[in-house]
C-alpha cells in the first residue's frame, strides 16, 4: 500500500510491516512525500528496487526471534538506507546487528514509563507494550545504548552513525505525555535526507 505524503520536499520511505499500528503511518505522512507499506516476509531485493530514501521497521507482536527471514532482511538493509525500528522494529534491527533478546518476566505495558533519551537529551513518559528486551552489553561497539527505561534500566533505544540505524522500544506515536517522543521521527527525517 502506498499513501502520498503531505510534505512534497519529504523523503520517501519504506514501511516494514511487522504489525505496523496506523498512527506510525499517520506521523510518516505528515513529514513525507510517500510513504509505502511492505508485509514483513518482503525480500531486502524488492524494498531496495523501491530505492526508499528511509526504512522504517514497525511495531508488531510476539517473539522478535520468531519473526522468519526479518533478521537477514534487515542486515541486507542497514547501511544502504538509514534504518528507524520501533518497537519489534527495534528489537529485530538489534537481532540483526548481533545483539540478544530475552523474554521479560513481566513486559512493559501501559503509558506511563519514564525513558532517558541521550539521543535527543531529555526525558519524557512513554507507552509501550512488549515482552522482550535487548540484552544490555550484546550489541557491537559502534552501536550506542541511547535511551533507557528508568524503571529498570533496560535497553529502550539504540543508534549507529556509522550503520546509519537507531531504534526505539517504546511507541514514540502514541503521546501518552507530551509530544516530546514524536521528534523522533523529526529526527529519522533529518537524517534521511
Amino acid at each position: 500500500e502506498i499513501f502520498t505524503g503531505a510534505n512534497k520536499k519529504g523523503p520517501r520511505v519504506a514501511v516494514i510491516d511487522y504489525g505496523c499500528k496506523q498512527n506510525i503511518i499517520r506521523e510518516l505522512v505528515a513529514r513525507c512525500s510517500e510513504v509505502k507499506v511492505f508485509p514483513c516476509r518482503t525480500k531486502a531485493s524488492e524494498i531496495k528496487a523501491y530505492d526508499p530514501q528511509g526504512i522504517l521497521l514497525s511495531n508488531g507482536p510476539g517473539n522478535p526471534q520468531d519473526v522468519d527471514g526479518a533478521v537477514e532482511t534487515i542486515q541486507q538493509l542497514v547501511g544502504w538506507r538509514t534504518v528507524f525500528g520501533i518497537c519489534m522494529g527495534h528489537q529485530l534491527l538489534c537481532l540483526a546487528l548481533g545483539g540478544k533478546t530475552y523474554k521479560l518476566k513481566f513486559g512493559h505495558r501501559g503509558s506511563n514509563p519514564p525513558i532517558l533519551d541521550k539521543l535527543l537529551n531529555q526525558v519524557y513518559i512513554s507507552s509501550q507494550n512488549h515482552g522482550y528486551a535487548v540484552k544490555r552489553g550484546s550489541l557491537p561497539e559502534d552501536v550506542e545504548e541511547t535511551q533507557i527505561n528508568l524503571n529498570d534500566n533496560t535497553v529502550a533505544g539504540i543508534n549507529s552513525d556509522k550503520r546509519k540505524c537507531f531504534s526505539v522500544q517504546f511507541h514514540p506515536e502514541s503521546h501518552p505525555g507530551p509530544r516530546e517522543a514524536s521528534e523522533l521521527f523529526d529526527h529519522f527525517v533529518k537524517r534521511v535526507l
